[in-house]
């Protein structure tokens, strides 16, 4: 891998500004605003600082989870702790590379919860929802009303499924299936 590009930075002074100084990214620039009154030098020690922190920021934004399996099943032990009254344990839960439909699965029969490694650059509030459908299908393995009732009691579950949704849709993936009804001990969504 060869080094990495400086980015295009435009600056903008503003007389309204006195003290703050920030940044953001707008498509391929970054935008820094500076007071007007900075000097040449302040405004390069700024600007520097600044870039430095808007990649920062993206960096680690898009850096997948380091999550091993334990931490995984130590998380979903929190999250069923938490939302489904401990009631669904999982014998395993780990990031698998093949799901390209789904963002999870769930076989009730051995117990297990797979998740897509997708999940690992998105927010964890949406990882989060994931596991807690998974772990749902512990206690209901249909997607029945029943199911959708355990779901819910994750407070980002609605928002959780729009973000999945937009980014499907921005990604042009057909959505995962989610109202099919499964025979029982089958691997479930």
């Amino acid at each position: 891998m060869g080094a990495r590009s400086k980015p295009r930075v435009e600056v903008r002074r503003s007389g309204r500004r006195r003290r703050t100084v920030s940044a953001y990214r707008d498509g391929t620039k970054i935008i820094v605003l500076v007071p007007d009154n900075l000097t040449g030098e302040e405004e390069r020690a700024w600007v520097t600082k600044m870039v430095a922190r808007v990649e920062r920021k993206e960096s680690r934004a898009a850096a997948p989870r380091k999550w091993d399996d334990a931490a995984l099943m130590e998380r979903a032990q929190r999250l069923s702790d938490a939302y489904l009254g401990g009631l669904a344990v999982p014998d395993s839960v780990r990031w698998v590379g093949n799901q390209r439909a789904r963002w999870g699965s769930c076989t009730p029969r051995d117990r297990s919860i797979r998740l897509s490694e997708r999940l690992q650059r998105m927010p964890e509030w949406v990882l989060d929802y994931v596991i807690v459908h998974e772990l749902a299908h512990l206690i209901e393995p249909q997607h029945d009303e029943k199911f959708w009732g355990w779901v819910a009691h994750y407070p980002a579950a609605e928002k959780a499924k729009g973000y999945l949704a937009g980014w499907s849709d921005a990604a042009r993936m057909p959505r995962p299936p989610s109202e099919e009804v499964y025979p029982a001990g089958d691997a479930v969504d």
